[in-house]
């Protein structure tokens, strides 16, 4: 099976796919049942299911 990957407050998430205005990278808000994330080009925040985005993730990026 596949690991579970440990999002927390601050991460930055690559995604697989690109945002409409470009940017591929989001800031993570929020962490629950859903995902509260901000792009890191246009500034929109997002709310997903959490199950979409570790799907959808490339690669994180831990907050220092």
């Amino acid at each position: 099976m596949a690991s579970i990957p440990v999002i927390n407050i601050g991460d930055i998430l690559e995604m697989k796919k690109q945002h409409p205005c470009g940017a591929s990278t989001f800031k993570v808000l929020r962490v629950g049942a859903d995902i509260k994330l901000t792009c890191t080009g246009c500034q929109r925040i997002l709310t997903l299911d959490r199950l979409k985005v570790e799907k959808m993730i490339k690669r994180i990026v831990p907050s220092n």
